[in-house]
This record gives C-alpha cells, structure tokens and sequence, in this order.
C-alpha cells in the first residue's frame, strides 16, 4: 500500500468533522480510510469492481468527504457507460477543497497506484458498509439517551420507545447487500419447497389455512408475501369474515404445536389483527360469540341465563392460549403498523396480519385533503403493505371499502373499479376478493304486504337467506370466480356451505 498524507475525517455523527474520542476508555469513531482507498483504487483501475459493491454501498457509508465524492461520480460516469480513471475524474475535482487537502487530483492517481485485486471488492465495501452502520448506531443510540432526557408533554416514554425502533430498523434497512439477483436454480429450489409441503398435505394447502375448506381449494391458502385484499360494502360481513379466518389460523397453528408439528410446516399462524374501527374487546367478544354459537347482540346487553354464561366462560377458557394479539390503536400509521408487526414476528414468530381497515392506515406524512393526494396516499400504504409481506415473508390481509357506485347500480354485486382509489389497490394487491351478501340488498326492497310481490320477494327471502359469496376478482397465482358461503347474522359467523341444504340456518320468525 502507497503511503498517503494524513486524511481528514468527515464523521456525519459529530459536528466538528474531526475524529472523536470517548474521554473515558479512549474508543475512535469507527472508520477504516484504509478499505476505503483500496477499494476507490480498484475501482479505478477497473470499472468492473463497482458492480461487486454497488447494491449496498451508497456514498454516505464513506467517513471521508472527498472519498465519497470520488465514489458517487466513478458511479454516474460508469452508469453513464464511460471510463471512470484518474484522467476522467481529474476536471471535476480540480476546484474540489475536500481533496485539494489531501494532494489534489494527484490523490486519485495514487489512489489507482494502490489498488487491490478486483477479487476482494466486495470484502472491502462490508468493511466499509460495517463502519458506516457502526457510526450510524452510535448516532441513534445518542440520540435516544438526548432524547430520553428530554421531559417533554408531546412525546410519551412509548413515542420514544417507537420512534427508536423506526430508527434502529432504517438502519437495518439502509444499503442492504441482500438485494440483487437470485440464479433461476435457487428460485427454483424454494419453489419445489413450496410445492413439496403442499404434495406433503395431499395437495390440499400450499399456504396458511383460512378455516374454510372451500376457500382453500381456490387458493391453495395464505401464501407468503402476497398482500390480498378483502372488500366490500358496509353490512356484508367483511370484519365477520376476516375475524373468522384469524381465529382459525390461529386456532389450527395451537393446534399444530400441540401435537409437535414445527412452526415452518404448521398450516396455522401466529395472527396479529389491526383493527383500527373496532376495539379489542369488541373483536374478542365477536370471537367469543362466533365459537359459543352464542347472540352478538345478547353478549352485549347481557342477556344470558346461568346455562349460557357458563358456556361463555368455558370457551373463553379454551382461548386464552390462542396466538391472536389484537392491536386496536386508532389513526395508525404504516409506519407505526411495520414497526409493530416487526417486533411481533421476532418475539412470537408471527406469521399472519389482518389490516381493518386499509383506508383508516395513514401514511405517516402529511398529506393534503384533495382526491389527488389521497390516492397517492393510498398508494403508498397498499406498497407498503406489500413490501412487508415480502420482507416478512408472510401473508398480509388488508379489507378495504366499496364507492357508493356498487348503490347506484341494479346488479350489487361488486367489481373491481368499485375500489376506493382502486388503481394502486388492484396494482399492488397479488389477490382482490369481495364478500357479497345479496339477502341484505333483498331486504331494503320489502314490496307492501298482501300483494303478489311480497309473496314473490318472501320466497326470494327464503332462498337467500343466510347466503354470502366470497368472489375472487383477482389472483395472480390462480383462477378466479365465486364460492358460496354461508352466514349465520346473529353471531356473525361465515362457514362453508353444507352439501344437504337442510343443514342451512333456518329463519327466525
């Protein structure tokens, strides 16, 4: 290695840009100018080096100004398709003052004179990345002792606690070296994984269950970073349904572990439910009303006899270990959601989230009160819904709201442009489903008594009655259509539908 003169530091973690000291045990900012020019000289030398580094190393991971100056522009000229060489970067840094400190563009020919092979690039651009992320770390971390000292009214000690967690994460996040391309070979080896736990279930399920057997067989269940939208008009049983399928996953992944069955090949899932309309103990009393078969509307006016409330609290029993945590925080942010649902898949290995509803989400900034604004806002919570399916690696369940239009319309039944801000729904969505209850519809439109028409429009009652479609509007990884379901009101319960009608809920007169 070529000796150079000393360089000045440009710590982004201190203000003086000088390297700093701990006064206590002597501890050095973490830098290592040495990586640093070995790895600028290769790429001088030769322009091939920077793909090596590329796809995580960013210009701000270099402590030294001038350094990262010579990065980013080797990067835009080779970008650009041009030689990037001490001769070619010579004019735009003859006036540059951070490297006219350090000898001028006579610097970056002794920078080429000092390269390394080309082989070790990549080691020397961690070594560079893993000193950045260090100095980063610091910075947070005396961020949240300032912080933590501050006794402020606007930020209590849980806003601390969450905003650490963003930070920590960003860092995390920041230049990730995953990234990049996969050969064909290892793609195609987790897909035979895949296949091989469905052909291990007799073909029956390739993803998490939802609870219902003919749900399943359309879709092969919940399958990892695919986000799936579940839509509909108010009354038809969206939160019902979506309630339904997280207390089954959840259900079915106790049931697994009970009987030894590991957590990669259980059919269930740790469930996290966001329910930013309805209250916790409003959703658990669903739950609890769902697996007693007892009235919604009894449970919350008490109106039970001695019979019944032992019931209750025999199946609430039988719940208390169900792996279903319920976040019931109002105006959450997506942020604030991805932040949450990290800390949950690392303590309780999460496998399941259930977003109600996705227009209640904000995107964390501010945004304007226009229609314009509030499709792009929509558009950044649906990506980033999206996006943490497939960091997770986990299936995400969003239910979203019908326009008005589906009222305006003859035929009820919805389609997909009845989205609200539908565009970056139906773009980011891998599947858009719809819950369809036509005996609601049927129920507005009661002709008078007596007439011919109220015996039409009873008989049309009867067949309707405890009916639901579960359509699927969109699915990239299979076909489309409408399973029917059925829906008992009175404990808001969906269930597949029985081959012998006789088995339907009959009605209450």
């Amino acid at each position: 290695m070529i000796d150079f003169p000393e360089i000045p530091i440009n710590d982004p973690s201190t203000d003086d840009n000088v390297i700093t000291y701990d006064t206590g045990t002597f501890r050095q900012t973490p830098h290592n100018l040495e990586a640093e020019q070995a790895l600028l000289g290769a790429i001088l030398i030769n322009n091939d080096a920077i793909s090596r580094v590329q796809d995580f190393l960013n210009e701000d991971h270099f402590i030294n100004s001038a350094h990262a100056r010579i990065y980013e522009a080797s990067k835009k000229l080779i970008e650009k398709g041009l030689i990037a060489s001490p001769v070619t970067l010579k004019p735009y840094f003859e006036n540059e003052e951070s490297l006219a400190e350090i000898g001028g563009t006579e610097y970056l020919a002794r920078l080429a004179g000092s390269a390394i092979s080309i082989i070790n690039t990549a080691e020397y651009g961690q070594i560079i990345y893993q000193m950045a992320i260090k100095r980063a770390l610091i910075t947070v971390g005396t961020d949240i002792v300032n912080k933590a000292y501050d006794h402020s009214v606007d930020k209590t000690v849980h806003d601390q606690i969450e905003d650490a967690e963003k930070e920590l994460y960003s860092i995390a996040e920041k230049g990730r070296s995953e990234g990049g391309f996969k050969s064909f070979a290892k793609s195609a080896a987790d897909a035979i994984t895949v296949i091989e736990m469905a052909y291990k279930r007799g073909g029956e399920l390739a993803g998490k269950t939802t609870g219902f057997g003919s749900i399943n067989r359309k879709i092969g269940g919940l399958h990892k970073s695919d986000l799936v939208i579940i839509a509909g008009r108010p009354a038809m049983g969206k939160t019902a349904l979506a309630t339904n399928i997280a207390f089954n996953t959840a259900k079915a992944y106790r049931d697994d572990m009970s009987l030894g069955i590991s957590h990669e090949e259980s059919k269930g899932a740790v469930v996290a439910f966001f329910s930013l309309e309805m209250a916790a103990d409003q959703l658990a009393a669903r739950v609890l009303a769902e697996q007693s078969a007892l009235s919604s509307q009894d449970l919350r006016q008490g109106n039970l006899n001695q019979e019944q409330f032992s019931k209750l609290a025999r199946t609430a029993q039988e719940l208390e270990e169900l792996p279903l945590f319920i976040d019931d925080t109002a105006s959450l942010s997506i942020g604030a959601l991805r932040t949450r649902a990290r800390r949950l898949k690392r303590e309780e290995g999460l496998g399941l989230i259930i977003v109600d509803y996705l227009q209640l989400l904000t995107a964390g900034g501010k945004s304007g009160r226009g229609a314009e604004n509030r499709v792009q806002e929509i558009s950044e919570i649906t990506r980033g819904l999206k996006a943490l399916a497939k960091e997770l690696e986990i299936p995400v369940i969003a239910l979203s709201q019908l326009s008005r239009n589906v009222e305006s319309r003859e035929n009820k039944r919805p389609l997909l442009s009845d989205l609200r801000e539908s565009g970056s729904i139906e773009q980011d969505a891998d599947m858009v489903t719809f819950v369809y209850r036509p005996e609601y519809y049927h129920n507005l439109v009661q002709p008078d008594e007596g007439t011919a028409e109220h015996l039409q429009w009873l008989e049309e009652g009867e067949k309707l009655f405890g009916m639901a479609e579960f359509i699927i509007a969109k699915q990239r990884h299979g076909p489309t259509g409408k399973i029917d379901l059925q829906f008992e009101a009175n404990i808001t319960k969906f269930s597949d539908l029985p081959e012998n009608d006789d088995h339907l809920p009959k009605r209450n007169y």
